[in-house]
């Protein structure tokens, strides 16, 4: 199987800086696309920002401009820094992974165990 693994979350002012990273490891023939969502309690996981493996982005409008999405294909990696951060970005972000396990199997998707952010003053 697969293993994602989230660091790097916390507490931070408003207008304040994170970054977060996820490693993955396990039993692994190709990763696609990778990518961070985030959820509060009591609403729907929301994606925040993708990277295709040939490293094609994709943003929520909400911060596009503030955040950065960035992998690294040999070390299994996927990154979010996150800029300029709002009370409003307060979430627990998970990383995703869409991975193959082998040549004779489609991808399917593998989710972290979740860091929190809170953005407070």
């Amino acid at each position: 199987q697969v293993q994602l693994v989230e660091s790097g979350g916390g507490l931070v002012q408003p207008g304040g800086s994170l970054r977060l990273s996820c490693v993955a490891s396990g039993s692994i023939f190709v990763i696609n696309d990778m990518g961070w969502y985030r959820q509060v309690p009591g609403k729907q996981r929301d994606l925040v920002a993708s990277i295709t493996s040939g490293g094609s982005t994709n943003y929520a409008d909400s911060v596009k401009g503030r955040f950065t999405i960035s992998r690294d294909n040999a070390k299994k990696t996927v990154a979010l820094q996150m800029n300029s951060l709002k009370p409003e970005d307060t979430a627990e972000y998970y990383c995703n992974a869409d991975v193959r396990l082998d040549v004779w199997n489609p991808s399917r998707a593998f989710w972290g165990q979740g860091t929190q952010v809170t953005v407070s003053s």
